[in-house]
């Protein structure tokens, strides 16, 4: 039996974990060859894609997952260094099947695999990923951890090839044809990197003066380092947004970007350093994508735009007011790609900065939602919090964090709360209460898949209201029992 356990460490749509104490080049190994009979040769694929991001045990992990998935016969194309979309666009454009090596925003002491079919569908704990880390445990559990390095017991006779494409340029000009930057005033721009993965994409997509973009990109942490000597790359958390704030304001910018670790999220801050919520920003992107397909002469009401349970009531309402169609669905990528699917949406945008694109096989792209909010500031000449605020029409606490002993207790008295002052309830992803009487509020609370953590979100029509329903929601979830 093998010491690792796969179940500890793949999670519901990717596998995380500690190296080499949990992902090594062995379990990589194993990992790849459970891909290659999951899901690649069943559905037929081509081959598989393999890219990652600038951590230093990268390269290792992609080419050991390389070694198990042509093992079984299966050819591989080795992308190099590269953001999570670009390994998004390399499925896509090639119709490969995809394994992208990066751990995101965690730690240097992690890494990670992300996984997709061809054309960029997901494989998640629904679609596959379950089979692909049983079967690869049973082959650790099966044969010496050394023997993977040397040799697959469980592959075929033919050995698939492994060879390397560059596809940096070819993914910068398909963003390009997406959104068209020439034309309109010059814009500054900074942007912050994180020492992650934005440090190469970035300056291929809107850094080469040949194009005529007429943006000045002024560069915070480009350098690629895993180690994240300046910060750790999740502009989730606003201390992580103090370097672009003060840069954006130093430089009189426009406005400012901030990526992830892999860059498949981008944060933004107006010209005054101030965040901007990416509900706002999914409005924005939105209306823009809406008005693209009513040019192109599709009626509106045909149109669909997905969001999030946690996304502001701002985002259904700009759809509603565009006529066209707001689904609302689960958090997770699985989930909002799934429902893009579904209803031909143009569009999908999650509260935690993920925006999917229907032209970018409804993958999720931080580059391509920058690109969108850079085309919208250019094309008008006020600043950038002037455009958003129509979009950011409520008070908004943030996801706040609790844990508790027992979150089906602690949910149950929140929704006793809420049910005596008239809110409705919804339970499509944990537990949303909705208040039916003005002022209007609306407050969620998700568990963890992981841990015991309820994760708060409360918006209202005032800031009064906003606070007064936090601090009673957040008093009973923390009450001890």
């Amino acid at each position: 039996m093998s010491s690792v356990r796969l179940a500890d460490f793949v999670k519901a749509y990717d596998v995380r974990g500690l190296v080499p104490e949990q992902l090594s080049p062995a379990v990589s190994r194993a990992l790849g060859s459970a891909f290659a009979q999951v899901v690649v040769l069943p559905e037929g694929h081509g081959g598989v894609a393999v890219g990652h991001d600038m951590r230093a045990s990268s390269p290792e992990l992609a080419r050991a997952f390389a070694s198990g998935v042509a093992a079984h016969g299966v050819d591989v194309t080795m992308i190099g260094l590269c953001s999570t979309d670009g390994l998004y666009h390399a499925s896509g454009a090639l119709q490969l099947a995809g394994a992208m090596f990066t751990a995101s925003h965690n730690p240097a002491a992690y890494n990670g695999i992300k996984l997709c079919r061809s054309g960029a569908r997901p494989v998640g704990q629904d679609t596959g990923l379950d089979e692909v880390r049983d079967l690869a445990q049973w082959l650790l559990d099966r044969a010496d951890l050394h023997g993977f390095v040397d040799g697959d017991p469980t592959g075929g006779d033919r050995v698939g090839t492994i060879t390397e494409r560059a596809m940096l340029g070819e993914y910068a000009a398909y963003l390009r044809s997406l959104v068209d930057l020439r034309g309109g005033r010059p814009l500054r721009v900074v942007v912050d990197a994180g020492n992650g993965m934005a440090g190469l994409t970035v300056p291929a997509v809107l850094g080469d003066p040949a194009l005529g973009l007429a943006l000045e990109v002024v560069p915070l942490f480009f350098e690629l380092d895993g180690t994240f000597p300046n910060h750790e790359a999740n502009p989730l958390d606003p201390a992580n947004l103090r370097d672009l704030q003060a840069a954006v304001v130093e430089h009189e910018a426009d406005l400012g970007l901030a990526f992830d670790g892999d860059a498949d999220r981008c944060f933004v801050v107006d010209e005054r350093g101030e965040p901007v919520s990416p509900s706002a920003i999914t409005a924005l992107v939105a209306t823009r994508e809406v008005a693209k397909e009513v040019a192109a002469g599709r009626p509106a009401s045909e149109v669909a735009v997905v969001h999030n349970v946690i996304c502001s009531r701002s985002v259904p309402e700009t759809i509603a007011e565009l006529g066209a169609r707001a689904v609302r669905t689960r958090v997770g990528h699985s989930f909002v790609k799934t429902q893009m699917a579904e209803h031909e949406a143009v569009f999908g945008g999650e509260h935690s900065a993920h925006y999917y694109f229907r032209d970018f096989w409804y993958a999720d792209t931080g580059m391509l939602a920058a690109m969108h909010v850079l085309a919208a500031l250019r094309e008008q000449d006020g600043p950038l919090s002037g455009l958003v605020v129509g979009y950011d029409r409520y008070a908004a606490s943030g996801e706040i964090n609790s844990r508790v002993d027992d979150v089906a207790a602690a949910t149950d008295r929140a929704r006793a709360w809420a049910r005596a002052r008239g809110a409705v309830a919804d339970t499509t992803d944990g537990l949303t209460m909705t208040a039916t009487d003005e002022p209007r509020w609306w407050f969620s609370l998700r568990p963890s898949n992981t841990e015991p953590l309820l994760r708060l979100n409360v918006e209202a029509d005032d800031e009064t209201t906003m606070e007064q329903v936090r601090d009673a929601v957040l008093g009973l979830v923390r009450q001890e029992a």
